[in-house]
């Protein structure tokens, strides 16, 4: 049997896509093109060249022609996290926000405005489409009602699964059923492509935070889309129109991100799914979320306030965004999906007393403490202001205020 027509396992894809010509070109990593344009004395070829782009949506295999259209560093991201997902291409932009934007652009240039979705989803991907400032309009469904929402004029699908904050998952194979011929758009930043890889269920397109897991690190914002080839062409002209391009040095890092990605994803979902078991039997913690799939995201409710654990915690660190090699702690009711009105926040599941925690790769020992401590930080504030408060008397009334009254 000849290895070469074996498919590579995902491990291996994710340390070579991208990379595979290296070798041959004396290379161990990959260069960084930091060019903005690209010099050609050859004006005619040039103009030729941009009125293919501008019809087709892609280059010839010569030298870039500016940075809009597209880099060389960020391309070898691109063809790696196509590999990873299963597609046939991919296209990175400068944030998750703008790769959402491009596809929702898309749509509308074909007369397509209206959008079904599922809750819920990132806070800041609800706010664009119920804002409706792209000119878009949503109908928000539960899965079983996509069908029944679909018009002539729907141009696309959204769900994310496992859906963000509260993990919710939605059977994709169904939900693609159920979708037709309008395109279904996975959110897959969650569960990445090593726990799940959409477009075997169905999906036409999955969507990145790239931002999040892909990177790992917290030092690097981008977005990607996985998509068919068609479908790619359409994005990187509303890409080059719009310029929300990703920068080469993020395509560098993202690339790099991929490398470990299933190392760090595997290692941080076997901590979580112990912390998950100890979170799930302590009676400070009334309800856990966390997906069948497994992953290192975890959502639970507290007894207690929310707020007094966010300020207890002192390994984990207390801000937004996720998917980094530290575990981060957020009360998604006041940060991310903060601009969600309260009262669809809630009939989603997020609820006031709702935090999610990014488990990364600390020890599970050390995160356990520290959270075990933060989640009596509300005890421990109660018993120093009793202990703070002035004795009372008989009555119940503060001598100093006797005093006074007198």
């Amino acid at each position: 049997m000849d290895d070469t027509s074996r498919p590579r396992a995902l491990a291996t894809e994710a340390v070579h896509a991208g990379r595979d010509d290296l070798a041959a070109l004396g290379l161990h990593a990959a260069p960084i093109d930091l060019s903005t344009t690209y010099p050609s004395a050859d004006s005619r070829a040039e103009a030729a060249r941009i009125d293919t782009f501008a019809a087709y949506g892609v280059l010839d295999d010569g030298p870039p022609v500016y940075g809009r259209l597209g880099n060389p560093t960020v391309a070898r991201f691109e063809t790696a996290l196509a590999r990873l997902e299963g597609t046939d291409s991919a296209v990175a932009f400068a944030s998750g926000m703008a790769a959402l934007t491009a596809v929702l652009l898309v749509r509308l240039s074909a007369g397509l405005r209206h959008v079904v979705a599922v809750r819920p989803l990132y806070g800041c991907s609800d706010h664009l489409l119920t804002a409706g400032a792209l000119g878009s309009e949503v109908s928000w469904v539960d899965p079983a009602g996509i069908a029944d929402a679909i018009r002539p004029d729907t141009g696309l699908v959204l769900v994310e699964s496992p859906a963000n904050p509260t993990l919710a998952e939605v059977d994709l194979r169904a939900v693609a059923h159920a979708c037709g011929s309008v395109p279904l758009l996975v959110d897959n930043t969650f569960a990445t492509p090593v726990l799940q890889r959409p477009v075997e269920s169905g999906a036409r397109l999955v969507l990145h935070s790239a931002t999040k897991y892909l990177g790992g690190h917290g030092d690097v914002l981008g977005g990607v889309v996985a998509c068919d080839e068609l479908f790619a062409r359409e994005l990187r002209k509303v890409r080059f129109a719009t310029g929300g391009v990703l920068h080469p040095l993020a395509g560098y890092l993202l690339l790099r991100g991929l490398s470990t990605l299933p190392v760090r994803v595997r290692a941080a979902s076997s901590t979580a799914a112990e912390l998950v078991r100890r979170l799930a039997a302590d009676p400070r913690v009334t309800r856990v979320h966390y997906p069948r799939i497994g992953g290192a995201m975890v959502a639970f409710e507290i007894a207690g306030d929310p707020h007094a654990v966010i300020a207890g915690v002192e390994l984990v660190t207390p801000a937004v965004s996720l998917g980094s090699v530290d575990s981060l702690i957020q009360h998604p009711a006041s940060i991310s999906h903060r601009v969600v009105p309260a009262d669809d926040r809630r009939a989603a599941g997020v609820g006031d007393r709702l935090l999610r925690l990014s488990v990364g790769l600390e020890d599970v020992e050390d995160l356990w403490a520290d959270l075990d401590r933060a989640l009596g930080a509300e005890h421990r504030m109660a018993d120093e202001l009793s202990a703070a408060r002035p004795a009372r008397t008989a009555e119940g009334t503060p001598p100093e205020s006797r005093r006074a009254v007198r």
